[in-house]
């Protein structure tokens, strides 16, 4: 009797059957819950994109109401800043009072980023036509990775993971001040749990203790990353040069980038460090080729205008102006040092990535988390503070700081628990 011989299965991936593709057990889609927020959406995106899936992400975005009395009104949840919004509108109607108290209300914004494909504009997000759209599609197309970031898409983010658990993995970047079960999996930076520490309970009063920091340490569903995540990965920094070779190149070496945020509440500062910039960077000068300065859009006018006075018309130095293209990926590839205001921690993790010397000034205007922050880059040398002594052209390096993808290795390996994995 001849053996039987079972057919090969299909080769390439038309016409493969489910049972050799993965089938419902493939992650190949991504949905990202923005809050507006440049610095938390970029986060979502920078996971996404070290997960290979930003050319099959679709954003949506939560929207509050804007203008008038809601810019007073947005630390209300969410929810509730809605209900208010719309009471307003069905009482004062078209009224005088009513258009001032209320204000322009704000359609969706556009939405651009060089690491995404085919992206126009955002939805507003509805986490049930979420939950639905992932049941629906479930057996065709597989589970959906759901990825949000800041206070506002809690809420979205947790109820989509209620209404459709077996067919969404659900990921909340930042830590939520809520309960982590909500939550598939929580990407939080390790210094969200400082006020547990030792020196974080010494520090904060007792309280403020319950606003500010989580109340237990991070359970098995939390993964801690050293600062925030990106979109600057190797590959991007690449393109970023190219892109902007002709302008940048031809500058004078070493480029030192000096990148000013904001003050906030745990940093604050006002002309006071830009004029210590000032006569740091002109002690600094002599051993730059070229400085290139950019502001981010929390800066206030005292300090960028102490900045603009004072180096200005300097042959050497370039500010920015603040209209597109933003150079901001061009100076990660080409700058060869970063002077970063201690703000900004989205702007030290991304300089931080590049391997090259990253200088903090402005650390002493800090507090709590932002201390152990600068403290836990200290210790890993990656950083140095910003004293104007410094010799810009003589170089020093570091392991790059890679958290997007140490976290997308994680997140792989949640998934597999599951029997599910990332695909394409």
């Amino acid at each position: 009797m001849r053996p039987i011989r079972l057919p090969e299965p299909p080769s390439g991936a038309a016409g493969m059957p489910e049972i050799f593709e993965g089938g419902v057990n493939v992650v190949r889609r991504a949905v990202v819950i923005g809050n507006g927020f440049a610095g938390a959406e970029n986060q979502c995106l920078g996971l996404v994109r070290a997960l290979g899936l930003s050319d099959r992400q679709t954003i949506y975005r939560v929207i509050r109401p804007s203008g008038g009395i809601n810019e007073w009104l947005h630390w209300l949840p969410l929810y509730l800043h809605k209900i208010v919004d719309h009471i307003l509108r069905q009482l004062l109607g078209g009224s005088r009072v009513g258009l001032v108290l209320r204000g322009k209300r704000v359609a969706p914004s556009t939405f651009h980023t060089s690491g995404s494909i085919g992206l126009s504009s955002i939805l507003e997000a509805d986490p049930r036509k979420i939950a639905t759209l992932a049941r629906e599609t479930f057996d065709k197309e597989g589970p959906i990775l759901v990825v949000a970031c800041g206070r506002d898409t809690v809420s979205i983010s947790s109820s989509i993971r209620r209404l459709a658990p077996d067919n969404v993995f659900v990921i909340q970047i930042q830590h939520p001040r809520t309960q982590l079960n909500r939550f598939d999996l929580v990407v939080t930076p390790r210094h969200d749990y400082y006020a547990l520490t030792a020196s974080g309970q010494k520090e904060i009063p007792r309280y403020l203790k319950r606003w500010v920091t989580p109340q237990e340490p991070p359970g098995r569903n939390v993964v801690l990353t050293v600062g925030a995540l990106h979109q600057a990965d190797p590959v991007a920094l690449r393109v970023a040069a190219s892109a902007w070779h002709d302008e940048l190149d031809p500058l004078p070496k070493p480029l030192l980038v000096v990148n000013i945020g904001g003050p906030t509440r745990n940093c604050k500062y006002g002309a006071d460090l830009a004029k210590q910039l000032v006569a740091s960077l002109h002690n600094v000068l002599k051993t730059c080729g070229s400085v290139r300065i950019s502001f981010s859009r929390r800066t206030p006018r005292k300090v960028s205008d102490v900045i603009i006075k004072e180096l200005g018309t300097h042959p050497k130095v370039y500010i920015w102006d603040g209209q597109d293209p933003n150079p901001h990926m061009g100076h990660l590839a080409w700058g060869d040092a970063f002077v970063i205001t201690a703000d900004s921690i989205s702007m030290l993790s991304e300089a931080c990535s590049t391997g090259k010397p990253v200088y903090i000034i402005g650390a002493e205007h800090c507090k709590w988390k932002f201390t152990d922050f600068h403290k836990n880059l200290h210790e890993k040398g990656v950083v140095r503070t910003f004293t104007g002594l410094e010799d810009i052209s003589n170089s020093w390096s570091y392991p790059p700081l890679n958290d997007a993808a140490e976290v997308a290795l994680r997140v792989r390996e949640f998934l597999a628990e599951r029997g599910w994995s990332i695909g394409r």
